[in-house]
């Protein structure tokens, strides 16, 4: 057979998350109704249909892209690709007019130059579909050759879906919203129980749990690649959107920092998203930390700095212990979550942490989120 597409609408929807956290975000997957949803490197993968990609790239937290496979044809040579390129049904997902971005990987194939089987690519969507090609194209289509088939998917997401558009600002070593969510639920959190950040930065960790809580859509406030393709329904979209339950749930995430900055930060992100009525964000410092009043324990989850320049590290492990001590005198009843690169630094602390997950590949580091039980 020639080439095959999926027509039927039914067809392969893989989720893209950072490398650790597959099972996390297969939880999640499943627990929003995605059926038959599993674990694979990289990512996670279910079949469904274009409502499926739509739902998925609005309600899911922890993915930072949504690709879709849209078919595959069995290549020997750069002829072969060329002609059977041609004869792909491109109009049934594409559009003539939304330029596209074209990328190209070659593992263990006859076709072993990436670069010039793009160019063939390139030229069937121009000659036969009428497709400006464009280097910074939001609608990427993404082409893989593997053992001689080549399989083409779209990224439906366009910007990474960690940019939820309510963050304007940001400090030094943000962590990013889909990792957030996908830590937060490894720490058990499921939106009914307090959450305290004492190194919040631009807010992220809270913020994330208050709209967990509230029941927001992670994608509620932005735009997608999927709105540009010929497959896209807007009145069916509209529908999706506005469907949004909103609970508002109590004043039960703190953020703090000891940057007076950071603490306007994440309020003004705050306040963005739509969550100011149960966020609460201090200026104060790890010392001065203590649990809210009136408020029944939960999580603390922190993302302290972790000293990757030289010299740092020395200083940092104070900074740890400090946090500990504070925990551990003060917090009885509630559980901890610390992500960091540097075991040594989390062993400072004193806290006792359970045995580790696989490490997760974040900002060019790998990390660990380092978690304890209730604290006695």
């Amino acid at each position: 057979m020639e080439n095959t597409t999926d027509t039927s609408g039914d067809f392969e929807i893989f989720l893209v998350t950072a490398p650790g956290l597959e099972a996390v975000l297969c939880a999640e997957a499943l627990e929003r109704g995605f059926a038959g949803a599993a674990a694979l490197p990289g990512g996670v993968a279910f079949r469904g249909g274009w409502p499926d990609v739509w739902r998925a790239n609005l309600e899911i937290r922890g993915a930072t892209r949504v690709l879709v496979r849209i078919g595959a044809i069995r290549v020997m040579h750069l002829a072969q690709l060329d002609k059977r390129a041609r004869k792909f049904p491109w109009g049934q997902t594409l559009r003539a007019d939304v330029p596209v971005k074209v990328e190209v990987t070659c593992k263990a194939s006859r076709i072993y130059h990436a670069g010039a089987a793009a160019q063939r690519i390139e030229t069937a969507l121009r000659e036969t579909l009428g497709v400006t090609i464009e280097p910074e194209a939001p609608l990427v289509l993404k082409a893989r050759i593997e053992d001689d088939l080549c399989t083409f998917s779209l990224d439906t997401s366009g910007e990474s879906l960690h940019k939820r558009g309510h963050k304007e600002a940001v400090g030094k070593a943000p962590m990013r919203e889909t990792l957030a969510a996908l830590f937060l639920r490894q720490c058990g959190f499921t939106g009914d129980e307090p959450v305290m950040d004492p190194m919040c930065g631009s807010g992220t960790f809270v913020i994330e749990a208050a709209e967990i809580a509230a029941g927001l859509n992670p994608g509620r406030s932005r735009s997608f690649a999927f709105e540009q393709l010929a497959s896209f329904d807007a009145g069916i979209w509209a529908k999706m959107r506005a469907a949004e339950a909103k609970a508002t749930p109590p004043l039960q995430f703190f953020g703090s920092d000891r940057d007076t900055g950071a603490v306007r930060m994440a309020s003004a992100n705050a306040a963005r998203a739509g969550v100011s009525a149960c966020t609460d964000f201090r200026h104060h410092a790890v010392s001065d930390l203590t649990p809210p009043e009136g408020v029944k324990p939960g999580l603390v989850i922190v993302n302290p700095p972790y000293g990757a320049r030289i010299g740092e590290r020395k200083l940092l492990f104070s900074v740890y212990g400090a946090l500990g001590q504070t925990l551990l005198s003060r917090f009885r009843g509630w559980r901890v979550g610390m992500v960091t690169s540097d075991a040594g630094l989390a062993k400072a602390s004193g806290l006792p942490f359970l045995p580790l997950e696989a490490p997760v590949a974040h900002g060019g580091l790998k990390v660990n989120l380092f978690r304890t039980a209730t604290l006695r």
